[in-house]
């Protein structure tokens, strides 16, 4: 037995004396405080995610020095965003067989284990093994959490609580580089790791108390699509190999590059023809023939590029060539992420108010190409101020942009894909964000090390380059502090102009985007047991009302 939960106005069209149709006060004070515990705990484990990825970045320059392992820098971003963009398509497809909050739970547990294997990690191969451990229970917090808006949310409301939650991202990000640089600078860098075991506690209690949602009904044992799920993972791990190894540590026509190459070719192919026969595909296939879902998810592949690109390298660029500590690194992100916060909850709230949309990414979109061609022009002798207003401007292109292409992915299809849609559209914008991070880093790295060799031909310190840390570069004298922080600059900031073409070309993918009505409701069926355990459930109203306990048609 099962009840249709809808939003759609017939949905209270019954006489005034069918008390089964009109929901009391009581009932609606109760479907409310039921959304805001489930916002309380989807907040937390935004908290976790993001927090986590924030604190990590003002330590890193600190980190990779102790463990003597700069020239594997990268590695300790790619590693994350390789894992979780391997799990993020998985996530979605199997919440939406076997529910959103079970798949929460392994995800968060995921994400504390890999935590605490980096709170014991002795060398650069242990941490980034950890970082893909937390990585592979990271791919699915972000998408569950938004997966789990489109759930009891209507399209029409949800920009406002997706801005919310991109507030939350955004308070993380400015908290995260502070927490990072008080931890590094006191009780250790370690700590960056051990803080998310308490917040991974919180929210694996939060899930199971608070989060009240409709669970999918289960009318067969669930398929899952492994041959297709592994296959995933192969070609992906192959692309952001090729985007890592490529002209760094093998040149881009050695045989190591192009064998990766035939192989990620290969496997891309059998897992198209895997999809095509798979009864519940991790990746539909079907997705594609949507217009809006491939312009979105293009769009936000570049601009993902150029996100992880400022966001993962700037703090390690505040610290080196600025002189700046973890603590006053953190305070520097600031204004990107206060810009981003804004942003992100004006969009969200004019897109609730007046239901239009396609002209904010454009804008945003555009916005950020000019603030990465205003940071790439950023010399050692550019006052701090200057490359603090670029990043804000930065931070208002993200925010105008980047939620409102998953909510245009979310309105194109029904209720039962939101999950597989929504994870599908991050997997690849995480595919972008992975493949910008691979060759940013790369990239930086080999620049770093070529002009190092060239202007500071003996490197100080028993370690090599390999073991520069902020401090020792401030203690050295001017005659080799000077080329380093020089080094630094000269090798990170002109990739920015390289990137900015990407988010140009975002804009002309979102312009082609057909601004659809968005949905005022919620249509999908609910087991009868789930009702009666209080579950969540929409009415007509377009405010995010919802449906009394027990309802039933």
């Amino acid at each position: 037995m099962t009840a249709t939960a809808s939003s759609s106005p017939t949905a209270s069209s019954a006489p005034t004396g069918a008390s089964a149709a009109s929901p009391t006060a009581r009932d609606q004070a109760h479907a409310r405080r039921t959304l805001v515990l489930l916002f309380a705990t989807l907040m937390i484990v935004m908290l976790l995610a993001s927090l986590s990825q924030m604190v990590l970045s003002s330590a890193l320059p600190t980190l990779v020095g102790e463990l003597d392992g700069v020239e594997h820098l990268s590695w300790v971003i790619t590693a994350y965003l390789l894992a979780s963009t391997v799990t993020m398509p998985i996530y979605g497809k199997v919440s939406d067989l076997v529910g959103r909050k079970p798949m929460l739970i392994a995800a968060v547990v995921l994400f504390v284990v890999g935590s605490v294997l980096g709170g014991l990690a002795t060398d650069m191969t242990a941490l980034i093994t950890a970082r893909a451990v937390q990585g592979l229970g990271g791919g699915g917090l972000m998408v569950l959490s938004q997966a789990a808006i489109a759930d009891v949310v209507p399209a029409r409301e949800r920009g406002k609580y997706m801005g919310i939650l991109g507030g939350v991202f955004a308070l993380s990000s400015v908290a995260g580089p502070l927490l990072g640089g008080w931890f590094t600078e006191g009780p250790g860098w370690r700590w960056t790791f051990w803080m998310n075991v308490p917040l991974g506690l919180l929210a694996i209690v939060a899930i199971l108390v608070l989060m009240r949602i409709p669970r999918p009904e289960l009318t067969a044992r669930p398929r899952i699509d492994a041959l297709g799920m592994a296959l995933l993972a192969a070609a992906t791990t192959g692309a952001v190999l090729i985007a890592t190894w490529g002209g760094s540590q093998y040149a881009w026509n050695s045989a190591e590059i192009i064998g990766l190459a035939i192989g990620t070719v290969v496997v891309s192919i059998l897992f198209f023809l895997v999809e095509r026969r798979a009864s519940e595909p991790v990746i539909p296939l079907r997705l594609f023939a949507d217009r809006n879902f491939v312009l979105a998810t293009v769009a936000g592949l570049l601009v993902s590029v150029a996100m992880f690109g400022a966001i993962g390298y700037l703090p390690t660029y505040f610290q080196m060539s600025v002189g700046a500590s973890a603590t006053e690194a953190g305070l520097l992100m600031i204004p990107m992420m206060a810009s981003l916060l804004l942003t992100s909850i004006i969009t969200g709230t004019m897109i609730s108010r007046s239901g239009r949309y396609k002209r904010l990414p454009i804008v945003g979109t555009a916005i950020l190409a000019g603030g990465l061609v205003g940071l790439s022009s950023v010399t050692v002798d550019t006052p701090v101020a200057v490359v603090c207003a670029w990043m804000a401007v930065i931070g208002i292109g993200l925010g105008t942009s980047m939620q409102v292409m998953t909510l245009v992915v979310q309105n194109s299809f029904a209720h039962r894909e939101v999950g597989t849609a929504t994870a599908a559209h991050n997997f690849f914008r995480q595919v972008g964000g992975s493949l910008g991070s691979a060759v940013v880093g790369s990239v930086f790295v080999t620049r770093l090390g070529d002009l190092l060799a060239e202007r500071l031909p003996a490197a100080p310190g028993e370690g090599g380059t390999g073991s520069l840390t902020p401090a020792l570069v401030q203690e050295l004298p001017d005659a080799l502090r000077i080329p380093i922080i020089e080094s630094y600059n000269d090798a990170l900031m002109p990739i920015f102009l390289v990137i900015a073409p990407l988010a140009v070309a975002a804009v002309i993918a979102l312009l082609f985007i057909v601004e659809r009505p968005l949905s005022t409701s919620i249509e999908h069926e609910i087991p009868a047991e789930s009702l009666a355990e209080g579950q969540l459930l929409l009415t007509e109203e377009d405010d995010v009302a919802t449906a009394p306990r027990g309802a039933r048609n």
